[in-house]
């Protein structure tokens, strides 16, 4: 069977890899919007869900290329201030904010709750659109505790205040290899994989 190209609607590098690790299986070429010199496209994500955001920069990309596209929406949701940032997490301190200031803003509005109150998960939507008009949508998340200061110096985003219960570290502090087989993102390339499965069995 020959490969199917596909393009990933990201300049993360590091999601990049990730995708492409997963479907490895499959008979797809995976390339990146730089890779087809639309490196600098804007893409205005004004769904009101991360599976509506997922699926508004998959279908941008493909609109514009005519090839399936994989994209993916994520963010954070905390209990105890009605599932905030969520898909505002990127910008919850404002437009330009930066993730010290994100994550100083979730600080101020949880205050002294305490630990048993400050539940939350991270959230991945994942959009794979194809132009004959499929689209394959999956959601992985994973749950956790949000602490009451950063801890650990990796990942990005609020992963330093982001604590695994069975684990008992922050996503900043696990080792990369770990955090990669239980977040949310991966959650929701395994449903990706699965259901990607079925459809080149149907083919």
């Amino acid at each position: 069977m020959s490969k199917q190209t596909m393009i990933i609607a990201t300049s993360n590098s590091h999601k990049l890899k990730e995708i492409k690790s997963i479907l490895l299986d499959f008979p797809i070429e995976i390339k990146s919007m730089d890779e087809i010199g639309l490196g600098g496209l804007e893409i205005v994500e004004d769904g009101s869900t991360f599976e509506e955001n997922a699926i508004i920069k998959a279908k941008t990309v493909m609109d514009k290329t005519g090839l399936p596209c994989i994209a993916d929406d994520s963010g954070l949701e905390v209990d105890a201030i009605n599932k905030a940032p969520g898909i505002y997490s990127a910008r919850f301190a404002g437009e330009k904010a930066t993730d010290e200031k994100n994550n100083e803003k979730l600080l101020d509005l949880l205050g002294d709750i305490p630990e048993k109150d400050r539940t939350a998960r991270f959230v991945c939507a994942i959009a794979l659109v194809f132009p004959e008009g499929n689209n394959i949508v999956t959601r992985g998340t994973c749950e956790g505790i949000i602490g009451f200061t950063q801890k650990g110096k990796g990942g990005f985003g609020y992963d330093p205040l982001f604590i695994v219960p069975s684990l008992n570290m922050t996503f900043g502090e696990i080792d990369p290899n770990v955090k990669n087989k239980i977040s949310h993102r991966a959650n929701a390339l395994e449903k990706l994989k699965e259901r990607l499965g079925e459809y080149y069995q149907g083919d």
